[in-house]
């Protein structure tokens, strides 16, 4: 009886030090990890033969603003309008790469580059008869790699499904996306993924900004996204203000689409005429719509998934 005693107090202290190893490696998965890269801004080209800079567009390639407009955001904000507009009323589903960094807590996180499968929210009216569907597979940094996430809005009571990659794959865990291992390393929920929301954000900011105040907004042409046609949108708030999130914002919509491709935010510089520090930055890159994705794409028990 006291060697099974023994046995079982070694298995019980055993399972316990294999929870606390993937306990960790839980809290680890969706954070960005400690390294950075310029992936994303090389994903970024300027096709004028005139430089470009942060808050400093090549004349040549700005577009006028519509006469009539009471605001500078006007124009801008009309532009958004349309493309969720069309977005709704044409995409299904969609697949790609997002790189994102995000400054949590004052301290800017290395890049994180994900491989991502959505399914666009549907509407009838004021009624949601198609919920957001989310896959997500961690592709750098290393210590992330391998990671799979999947979220589907209204159903697993709302919680996001996910595994550790490589040696740490061995349980499935079930999270709320609000919860505080769920968010670790990163700025928002999983719940406020996707192109569209990235739109919706735009015009709720603009709309808010203009209620504050003046700001300065360029709208110019001759910019490329992973080596897709973009319009660049950059509104500047010149002077701090703790009203606004940000001194200089970028969004980057695929012309011919009309789907934002890149949204980068940087705060005012802590020294006056230094370089304005990157507060957070999300690129999609070769996004293919209307894919046809099923109900498999978001199921974990699907045989190319490494679920455990």
């Amino acid at each position: 009886m006291v060697e099974k005693s023994s046995v079982a107090a070694k298995f019980s202290w055993a399972v316990c030090l294999l929870l606390v190893v993937v306990l960790c490696g839980c809290v680890l998965w969706l954070s960005p990890g400690p390294t950075q890269s310029a992936y994303a801004d090389a994903l970024v080209t300027v096709t004028p033969d005139n430089p470009e800079s942060i808050g400093s567009t090549p004349a040549a390639a700005i577009v006028d603003i519509a006469a009539g407009d009471t605001h500078p955001l006007d124009s801008a904000l009309r532009i958004a309008r349309e493309a969720l507009s069309k977005f709704r009323a044409e995409v299904q589903d969609y697949t790609g790469t997002l790189v994102k960094r995000e400054r949590i807590g004052g301290s800017l996180g290395g890049e994180m580059k994900m491989e991502f499968k959505i399914r666009a929210r549907q509407w009838e009216g004021d009624k949601l008869v198609r919920p957001l569907h989310v896959y997500l597979k961690v592709l750098d940094p290393w210590l992330a790699r391998g990671r799979e996430i999947i979220w589907v809005e209204q159903a697993n009571e709302g919680k996001l499904v996910a595994h550790e990659g490589g040696l740490k794959n061995l349980v499935r865990v079930s999270l709320a996306p609000t919860d505080n291992l769920a968010m670790m390393g990163n700025k928002y929920p999983i719940t406020e993924i996707g192109l569209a929301k990235l739109i919706e954000k735009l015009i709720e900011k603009g709309e808010r900004d203009k209620q504050v105040g003046p700001c300065e907004v360029k709208i110019s042409n001759g910019f490329e996204v992973g080596g897709r046609p973009c319009q660049k949108i950059e509104v500047i708030h010149p002077l701090p203000d703790p009203r606004f999130d940000f001194h200089v914002a970028q969004i980057f919509i695929d012309t011919e689409r009309m789907i934002p491709l890149r949204y980068a935010a940087y705060l005012w510089p802590e020294q006056p005429g230094g370089p304005p520090p990157l507060e957070e930055e999300y690129t999609y890159v070769d996004v293919r719509l209307n894919v046809g994705l099923t109900d498999n794409d978001f199921d974990p028990e699907n045989s190319a998934y490494n679920f455990p």
